[in-house]
């Protein structure tokens, strides 16, 4: 192994069963099965079994942060457990080198009837530190916690904030080789968090970590390059804006995707319809929409709407523009302009809306249209104002498009 490889895991397996009577009898037998040096099952799935993780190899080196993210039950949690040695693997072998330090659950390692200082001795001690270290350690490790007066109280006491921070403290005071962490940063105010995030980067810069969470902004900005799992399987490998882009893609399979066309008209409109549009689009690229309307009479001062959303139908941005020329009455061809779209990369959902000058709907088409945002960094903030203007005029339309393809 090459000194600046810390963690090593090749074709590492992990097996669970869902019948707990089940799970307890193939655990006698497998463990009879170890002491008399048999392989037992570990190859073949038995009743009731299934593949938590299955075949997961990669390599993480000194100095480099792999994000490691899939959707709940892909399998992280269990991977990480077995790189912390508290379950085995059924196959396959982990490699590492140097001291370990690891919060992957929530007040893990922690003694809820010890006081936090206490725990922080115990902890200290199971990581490997001597008693001499953690004295030298322990005024720093309860202010970066934050604990202060509360570090003589029952562990029990503690909020799940509190006991993050605390372990967060004691997992890094040491300085480890290779660190692994398992959603630490979803619990905890910003302030912290960021104070984490500097942490992190520095222990980093001379040790292996795994970051595991579900907070993508915080895997980009952390990550060198990502694992993306996908029931107990590698599903992606590689760079951290296309681990993003697959983590996404794999939770858009399972979102709710609303009819497409539902549209609704009010007199005196006749008809309202949104003519076709770019399925994919460049991050930060305007794009020009026309909206085909028929209103039995003139309207005046009319307000044109774009609503976005995500794949979740979570509302996402927004942009107005007025059009004080109005339109009609008869059939009108209007156009608006979107953009430059500060969206991250993903697939969004839009929907559009025409109002009179009373601020009446008077046509609605619901997340009609969808598009894919490509390239941009994945921790863009997606909720933001739209800039939105109009025309009626056909050509200062057309001569807007020429000019966006001449760039």
């Amino acid at each position: 192994m090459r000194d600046d490889v810390l963690i090593r895991v090749q074709s590492v397996s992990k097996k669970f069963c869902r019948d707990l009577k089940r799970s307890l009898w193939y655990g006698v037998r497998d463990t009879v099965n170890d002491l008399l040096g048999r392989d037992g099952s570990a190859q073949d799935l038995r009743r009731d079994e299934f593949w938590a993780v299955n075949d997961v190899s990669f390599e993480v080196r000194r100095g480099e942060c792999l994000g490691l993210i899939g959707r709940n039950g892909a399998g992280k949690t269990t991977l990480l457990k077995m790189l912390n040695g508290l379950i085995k693997p059924e196959r396959g072998r982990i490699e590492m080198r140097g001291q370990l330090g690891a919060l992957i659950a929530l007040g893990s390692g922690f003694n809820p009837i010890l006081s936090g200082r206490e725990n922080v001795y115990v902890n200290g001690a199971v990581l490997g530190m001597s008693k001499k270290k953690i004295d030298a350690k322990i005024d720093e490790i309860i202010d970066f916690a934050e604990i202060g007066e509360f570090i003589d109280a029952p562990v029990q006491s503690y909020s799940s904030g509190m006991q993050v921070r605390l372990g967060f403290a004691v997992a890094t005071a040491m300085e480890p080789d290779v660190l692994l962490l398992d959603e630490v940063l979803a619990v905890g105010d910003t302030a912290f968090r960021i104070k984490c995030h500097r942490r992190i980067s520095r222990i980093r810069r001379n040790a292996a970590v795994i970051f595991v969470s579900h907070d993508m902004p915080a895997v980009a900005l952390i990550s060198d390059r990502t694992l993306v799992l996908s029931q107990g399987e590698v599903h992606f490998e590689g760079d951290t804006s296309r681990g993003i882009e697959a983590y996404e893609a794999l939770n858009e399979k399972t979102t709710y995707r609303p009819d497409k066309g539902f549209i609704r008209c009010h007199p005196p409109l006749r008809s309202f319809e949104i003519a076709p549009i770019p399925e994919e689009l460049p991050f930060g690229t305007p794009v020009v929409v026309d909206m085909l309307i028929d209103s039995t009479t003139h309207l005046a001062n009319v307000a044109f709407r774009v609503d976005v959303y995500n794949m979740a139908g979570i509302f996402i941005a927004n942009g107005i523009a007025e059009n004080p020329k109005g339109i009609g009455p008869g059939k009108t061809r209007s156009h608006i302009e979107i953009g430059p779209l500060p969206l991250k990369a993903g697939r969004y959902l839009l929907s559009f809306s025409i109002a009179d000058a009373a601020g009446e709907f008077l046509g609605f088409s619901s997340k009609s249209h969808e598009i894919v945002i490509t390239g941009g960094h994945p921790g863009t903030t997606t909720d933001c104002q739209l800039d939105v203007r109009t025309w009626t005029n056909v050509d200062e339309a057309d001569s807007f498009r020429a000019a966006m393809l001449h760039q």
